[in-house]
C-alpha cells in the first residue's frame, strides 16, 4: 500500500452536519403539551385522565388556536365524497396542506385547527356562513379534542382526528379553509339549481 493510502485510510472521514430527527412518539409528545398547555395546571391532569379514559376531552379555544366548525354537507359538496370516509379525510389533508381537522360523526361535522386570531378576522365572512350552519369557535368555546392517536373512525369514540396534528403549532391555513367552504357553497347551491 502507498503512504498516500496510508493516510487516506487513517483520516476520518467528513460528513455534513446532521439533523435532529424525532421520533413520532416524542413529537406526539410534545403536541401533546402544547394541546394541554390551554389548560391551567390544576386542569391538565383531569384531561389527561379523560383522553385515556374516554379518547376525548373538552379544550379552550382562542387561546393557541380556534376551530372553524364545517358542516359534513359542506365538505361532501366541496370533496364529492362521502361523510365519513378515510378518502374525505385524505383529500381534507391535501386541502388543509397537513393541517389539523377533527371529525365528529354523530354532529355530522368536521372543525379545522386555525390561527386564534381567525374568529376577528373572519368577522364579516362568518356572518354569510352562519346560514350555512359555518361558525368559529374562538374565545369563550370549548372544542372536545380526541387523544392524538384516535385517528380513524369508530363508534368507540365520539370524534377523531380526520387530519391527524402532525406536530405540536401546526393548523389549518385559514384560506385553504375559506376556499373549501366557498366550494361547497357553490356546489350546494349547484345542486339546489338542478333540483329545480
Amino acid at each position: 500500500m502507498s503512504n498516500e493510502a496510508t493516510e487516506g485510510a487513517r483520516r476520518p472521514v467528513q460528513t455534513e452536519p446532521g439533523v435532529l430527527v424525532h421520533s413520532g412518539a416524542d413529537r406526539q409528545l410534545a403536541t401533546e403539551h402544547w394541546l394541554l398547555s390551554t389548560l391551567t395546571d390544576s386542569k391538565r391532569q383531569a384531561a389527561r385522565r379523560e383522553w385515556d379514559r374516554n379518547g376525548i376531552t373538552a379544550l379552550p379555544m382562542g387561546t393557541l388556536m380556534s376551530a372553524v366548525q364545517i358542516p359534513a354537507s359542506l365538505v361532501a359538496a366541496a370533496t364529492g365524497g362521502r361523510f365519513p370516509s378515510a378518502e374525505v379525510d385524505r383529500m381534507l389533508g391535501e386541502i388543509f396542506e397537513g393541517g389539523p381537522v377533527i371529525c365528529d360523526p354523530k354532529g355530522h361535522r368536521y372543525y379545522a385547527l386555525v390561527p386564534a386570531s381567525v374568529p376577528r378576522t373572519w368577522a364579516d365572512a362568518l356572518d354569510d356562513w352562519r346560514a350555512q350552519d359555518v361558525e368559529c369557535l374562538g374565545k369563550s368555546y370549548y372544542l372536545c379534542v380526541p387523544r392524538l392517536d384516535i385517528t380513524r373512525h369508530s363508534e368507540a369514540y365520539a370524534s377523531y382526528w380526520s387530519v391527524p396534528m402532525p406536530s405540536m403549532a401546526t393548523l389549518c391555513p385559514p384560506l385553504r379553509v375559506a376556499r373549501l367552504i366557498a366550494a361547497g357553497m357553490h356546489a350546494l347551491g349547484a345542486e339546489a339549481g338542478a333540483d329545480r
